[in-house]
This record gives structure tokens, C-alpha cells and sequence, in this order.
């Protein structure tokens, strides 16, 4: 049966068109306002030489926040590129894996209400990733308060009294500890009090919108990252990046040698380092 309010539709229809015109406004504008490529001039180095050379190096690395989807995918990526000697995860559970890859990956099961007692796990690593996140609709606003934050820099604190030299935070883009908004604000807290500890280098990934195909039902996720489609298509640096690309990037940036003792990465620049290499391969 046909609908007896043609309009109704019509009217609906001409909604979601304008919707989606003003979204790709809003992204034509943040790319044009963020497409300086200044930002890397690192972009030339051959990242294979580097790769090999940072192998030499024999160093450790801890990861946090395994479990989660970035955790995981950079957990793979490291244990594939083989560019250290010693990997552990840190968590509150242990994980299991079956691949041959992950055989000689350390896991050390903690409390994170209870940190100071495991101040062992972080004893001896040199380079640390920090994954650890959860949601205000998962958690509530205290739980998110107490993953987010406190675990993190709880987590930090232990790293850098361990010898950790280069720790890596993923945040989000618009983390400003100044927001009225609880997320960003919260992101940008932490990565002021971790760079108040001191680390030899620390670097901050600003992700956008995380395309991937993510294992735990977040609605409102799920609706950001279909309406991204259209835009990483037509903008791929703008609104959005691949975690695939993201930890890429971060093992990447790990053997670019810096003498910046903090290192603010946005989602441009997290795309062009993610990139590098491909060429090559």
C-alpha cells in the first residue's frame, strides 16, 4: 500500500541529504584547515634501514590495554615486525593466543585498583604503549574517570620508575584539558600529568574516528563510523584513520629517531606515518 503522506517522505529524504551535505562541508573544511604536510619532515627516511637498526637495539616493550581493539591490532603488528627482543602485556587478565607469533609474548596479570603492588610488571622495559580506555555508556562517568585516568597514569607513573624511556599514549583528537566536554577534557588531563613525569620521550597519537570492525556493541560508534564511509573515502586524512594504520604509525614513529622530549601527533600526521614504508614494500 502506498503511503497516504508523500511529503512525510519526501521531507525525510530532503533531511538526510542536507545531513549529509553539511558533514561533508564540515570535512572538506577540517581537511583544507589541516593539510600543511610540514608537520613530518621525517617523511623521506627509509623506515626499512630504520627498522632493522632499531632491531639491533635489543629493547623491550610493555603493552596496556591489549584486549581492547587498538591494543590488540598493535599487539600483532609488533609481534609480526619482530623489533623487540621481549614483549609483555600488562592486564588484568591473562589472554590466549594461538597463533606461533605471540609464543613468547609475557604476560603479567594485574590489579589496576591495586597498581603499587604490581610495580614488577613494569620493572625493565624500555618502550611502553598505553591502549587503556573505556566509555562513559560503558563504565559510567566514575569508571570512565578511573580507566582514562587513573589506570593511566597510575600505569605511567610505574613505567617511568621502571626505566621506561619512551612512552606512547593513545588519546583522541580534541583532547584539551580545558573542554566542557568529560572525554576530552579527561584525555587532555592525562596527557599534561604524564608529560609533567619526564620520560626521555613521550609521544601522544590524536586519533579521529577508529574504522574497524569493533568485537563490543557501541551504538553510537558504530553510526559515526558508517557515516565516516563516504568522507575517508573522499577524505582520508580528515574525520577518521584505520587502527590498522594507527598502530602502524606508532611502531613507525618508535624507530624514527627524535630529539623532541614530547611529541603531539594528530591525525594527519598519525596517517602520514602509518604510510610510510608502503611504497617500498
Amino acid at each position: 500500500m502506498r503511503s497516504s503522506r508523500p511529503g512525510v517522505s519526501m521531507l525525510g529524504g530532503g533531511v538526510w541529504i542536507a545531513l549529509c551535505v553539511l558533514v561533508l562541508i564540515a570535512a572538506i573544511t577540517f581537511h583544507q584547515e589541516h593539510s600543511d604536510p610540514g608537520d613530518l619532515p621525517r617523511m623521506a627516511a627509509d623506515i626499512k634501514t630504520l627498522r632493522e637498526e632499531y632491531k639491533e637495539m635489543n629493547r623491550s616493550v610493555f603493552v596496556l590495554g591489549a584486549s581492547g581493539e587498538t591494543g590488540k591490532e598493535l599487539l600483532k603488528e609488533i609481534a609480526q615486525s619482530r623489533l623487540f627482543s621481549k614483549i609483555t602485556l600488562i592486564g588484568r587478565r591473562k589472554m590466549d593466543y594461538e597463533d606461533e607469533a605471540y609464543k613468547d609474548v609475557v604476560q603479567e596479570v594485574v590489579d589496576f585498583e591495586k597498581l603499587d603492588d604490581y610495580a614488577a610488571a613494569f620493572q625493565g622495559h624500555d618502550v611502553g604503549f598505553c591502549c587503556l580506555g573505556t566509555t562513559k555508556a560503558k563504565s559510567g562517568e566514575a569508571g570512565f574517570i578511573r580507566v582514562d585516568h587513573d589506570y593511566v597514569v597510575k600505569s605511567a607513573q610505574l613505567a617511568k620508575s621502571g626505566g621506561c624511556k619512551h612512552f606512547n599514549l593513545e588519546s583522541s583528537k580534541g583532547a584539551n584539558k580545558g573542554s566542557s566536554f568529560l572525554y576530552l577534557r579527561v584525555k587532555g588531563e592525562v596527557e599534561a600529568e604524564v608529560e609533567e613525569m619526564g620520560f626521555e620521550r613521550y609521544t601522544i597519537f590524536r586519533p579521529a574516528v577508529l574504522l574497524c570492525d569493533r568485537q563490543e556493541s557501541r551504538p553510537a560508534e558504530w553510526f559515526a563510523r558508517k557515516m565516516m564511509v563516504p568522507i575517508a573515502y573522499l577524505f582520508p586524512t580528515a574525520h577518521s584513520v584505520p587502527i590498522t594504520t594507527l598502530v602502524k604509525a606508532m611502531l613507525n614513529n618508535a624507530v624514527i629517531p627524535s630529539e623532541k622530549k614530547a611529541e603531539l601527533l594528530e591525525n594527519k600526521a598519525i596517517h602520514n606515518l602509518g604510510k610510510l614504508g608502503e611504497e617500498q614494500s
